[in-house]
């Protein structure tokens, strides 16, 4: 007799592995405990194999585990994909869940979302928002948009823009405490101290060393830390300190004069930033189609 298994068992198996929690995975899914247990129980009596072992505090997956994992991820991605060949109009179809910046999802991604869902109706799209590292399969996320340096050389990376940054800081920290004119005078200045992610580098000024054309970190004072962009924003325009954002963003707040320019003879090097993808053999059509239209929108912007 064939062993009959439920894509969908797989999935939530999918779930549970990444997360480790049962009540994690169903909260994520939208589905009561039980139906998970119950997928998790079906699951190994049909492969007659212990997939994960639970305890009071943890999930933790098994070796059988760990090879239905490799092996399933790989399964639902192509099924995905060819469910959509076949649909009328090559209509893609499930669930992106992706994660980026607080002020790249309120600011480009979001407000022009109806776009993107208007051409793919079936899609659902979950946008979580932080500017801390996050652990792609850990935490389930199809795609990350993040700026800097990419830490971890096991995801797949997409470039995305290199992000032009200026030094600012509001008309009433300039009022208080000057405008400095050369880098010696800003040991008596303020930074707006910005760390996304903990044990990251001392509150510094990021410049250009001319001679070498690599970035030089000034260690600076500061009083207050942030951990978003937004909230990094909102601190330099309440004129906590100097503070070094997206040209884009600043040039219009400048323009209004919501900020001041500061030492346009230093600015920090260009930001990479990137679309990072799970390491995966394959990446869903879904998640490229995603990816292209965030290209696409941001190109726009540029």
């Amino acid at each position: 007799m064939k062993t009959i298994i439920s894509t969908e068992d797989l999935r939530i198996f999918l779930w549970v592995a990444r997360l480790s929690s049962f009540t994690r995975a169903a909260e994520q899914l939208q589905l009561p405990r039980t139906s998970i247990s119950n997928a998790i129980q079906r699951l190994e009596e049909r492969l007659g194999a212990r997939l994960l072992q639970r305890t009071t505090r943890r999930v933790q997956i098994t070796r059988e585990g760990e090879e239905l994992l490799e092996r399933c991820e790989r399964l639902l991605d192509d099924l995905d994909d060819i469910g959509a060949l076949f649909q009328h109009g090559s209509q893609l179809q499930g669930r992106i869940r992706a994660d980026m910046p607080l002020g790249l999802a309120t600011g480009l991604v979001l407000p022009r979302l109806p776009e993107f869902l208007q051409r793919h109706p079936a899609l659902q799209i979950d946008i979580f928002s932080t500017d801390r590292r996050v652990d792609l399969l850990a935490e389930g996320f199809d795609l990350v948009v993040r700026a800097g340096a990419v830490v971890d050389e096991s995801l797949v990376s997409r470039p995305l823009l290199m992000l032009e940054l200026l030094n600012v800081a509001s008309p009433a920290y300039i009022a208080q405490h000057g405008l400095p004119a050369t880098l010696d005078d800003l040991p008596r200045h303020w930074l707006v101290n910005y760390q996304p992610n903990p044990a990251s580098q001392p509150a510094s000024f990021e410049y250009v060393d001319a001679a070498s054309g690599t970035s030089v970190y000034l260690p600076m004072r500061h009083k207050v830390t942030v951990n978003n962009s937004v909230a990094y924003n909102a601190a330099a325009h309440a004129g906590l300190g100097i503070a070094q954002i997206p040209a884009a963003r600043a040039r219009a707040d400048i323009a209004a004069g919501l900020l001041v320019q500061v030492l346009p003879q230093h600015p920090p090097l260009p930001m990479a930033t990137r679309i990072l993808f799970p390491h995966r053999r394959n990446i869903p059509q879904r998640v490229r189609a995603f990816a292209d239209w965030i290209a696409d929108i941001a190109g726009d912007g540029a």
